[in-house]
């Protein structure tokens, strides 16, 4: 039931942001030592709660007016397949929305397994273009 879930537009913390990419299996790809200061540079974010703890997390980076980047959705294993997924999207896509500008540019990197569920929000692959992504590791992109 998500009935009792309730979302927040609100930056998580860098505490429930670490909790929430450990809980998802991230936290072994991920720079946790810079979350904060990523966190500092987000468009908008929000969170998701049942009662105090924090379930799950969105947000949106770029530059704000070509570029915007939905990121970090996450809910926690045991919130997953409860609506929560979606409560954070509609509050990403009703950002979008009302934010973004003609043209913009809104993209995102899904979880192998989870693109079908970004396609209602209209996220799709396109003809023509290829997502690439590298990592730093030791200096190099790789």
């Amino acid at each position: 039931m998500t009935n009792h879930y309730q979302i927040s537009r609100r930056t998580p913390t860098p505490e429930e942001y670490k909790a929430l990419c450990t809980a998802v299996d991230w936290a072994d790809y991920m720079n946790l030592e810079v979350a904060e200061a990523s966190l500092q540079q987000s468009l908008f974010a929000v969170v998701a709660q049942l009662g105090e703890e924090i379930v799950g997390m969105g947000r949106i980076v770029g530059d704000g007016k070509i570029y915007f980047y939905i990121q970090d959705i996450a809910v926690a294993p045991e919130h997953q397949g409860k609506g929560v997924g979606s409560m954070i999207m509609d509050e990403i896509m009703e950002f979008l929305k009302g934010n973004a500008p003609e043209k913009a540019f809104i993209g995102l990197f899904a979880s192998e397994g989870r693109e079908t569920f970004y396609h209602r929000y209209g996220l799709h692959n396109h003809d023509g273009m290829t997502g690439m992504f590298g990592v730093m590791h030791r200096r190099e992109i790789k």
